[in-house]
């Protein structure tokens, strides 16, 4: 934690009088959507580049990212001094691809999805002997993502469960060994989308079928299949995990910007989404909810208004 002190954010531990009284809980809201680059992946790519030998760090960076990952590396790289190139989806929100091109970095836009991306970001390392940072398999980026939860314990030690969205899995995987390290009593709750729960199927036991389309707004965590390092700590750590609709995600997304007056991205409103429709039971807790990041393209807001509409409808008629 110490390598990264003086280059990302300590950010704040909020509290919502109106949260805590729609779930009779006691809501810790970690805002990752103000870190430095507006996403929480600053501090795994931070702590990844910062601790790269020189001898790694001479060809160059090469990542692929849906986005904040993106940013992310971008900004580390540059403060190093060091050139990078990013592969990204061909969808990538316009406001994601432009910041990470103002950070210096130079970006590729090709596939469909993340996965795609990744395979032309390895093809590229082979023939180059750049170094590659992963968005998610790699423990120097795991334990940069741990951080989160190390000053969320630092901010309130008393919390007894967190949530925690999870894509690859590197902030989930992070999060959960720095808990169970401080506090093995402490519950962690995994939260993927709905449309796109590989992570959550393997987990309960489900077959988990790679060849299906995946679809959510929660582009930060549309990743098809769990990490092969992510993946065996979240199994270990990680209590429970849950699922929620885009519907309920767009709620969470709405209520940020009306109560808390903070755009937050759909991969960051998803663990609120698990608290506002109680996926587990969290009555009279003190509950931390990683509120992941906040690079959301703004032109969506109506979009995720009106899909929110009916969600939010039920939620407050009961």
């Amino acid at each position: 934690m110490e390598k990264l002190v003086d280059k990302v954010h300590r950010t704040p531990l909020k509290q919502s009088t109106t949260l805590n009284n729609l779930t009779n809980a006691d809501v810790f809201l970690k805002l990752e959507n103000l870190q430095k680059t507006g996403s929480f992946k600053l501090r795994g790519a931070m702590n990844k580049i910062v601790s790269m030998p020189e001898n790694e760090a001479k060809n160059g960076i090469l990542a692929a990212s849906a986005g904040n990952h993106a940013q992310g590396v971008a900004l580390a790289a540059s403060l190093r001094g060091m050139k990078a190139k990013i592969y990204m989806p061909k969808h990538t929100p316009l406001s994601k691809a432009a910041a990470t091109k103002a950070y210096g970095a130079e970006i590729v836009l090709v596939g469909e999805t993340y996965h795609e991306s990744y395979h032309k970001a390895v093809e590229e390392m082979n023939q180059t002997g750049s170094t590659f940072v992963h968005a998610f398999d790699d423990e120097m980026v795991i334990a940069g993502q741990g951080t989160v939860a190390l000053e969320m314990l630092q901010q309130n030690s008393q919390l007894e469960v967190v949530f925690v969205p999870i894509g690859g899995g590197g902030l989930a995987s992070g999060v959960a060994l720095a808990i169970k390290a401080i506090n093995p009593f402490i519950k962690v709750i995994g939260v993927q989308a709905n449309g796109a729960s590989a992570t959550y199927q393997k987990f309960t036991g489900r077959k988990v079928k790679p060849y299906l389309p995946i679809n959510t707004i929660a582009d930060g965590i549309l990743v098809k299949e769990p990490g092969i390092k992510t993946y065996p700590i979240i199994q270990k750590y990680v209590d429970d995990i849950v699922t929620v609709t885009d519907e309920e995600i767009a709620h969470a997304i709405i209520f940020m910007l009306e109560r808390e007056k903070m755009l937050v991205e759909g991969a960051g409103a998803a663990a609120l989404a698990a608290i506002l429709y109680k996926k587990v039971p969290i009555d009279q807790q003190k509950v931390g909810c990683i509120i992941s990041g906040g690079n959301v393209d703004p032109v969506k807001i109506p979009m995720y208004k009106e899909m929110s509409k009916t969600t939010m409808k039920l939620y407050y008629t009961g």
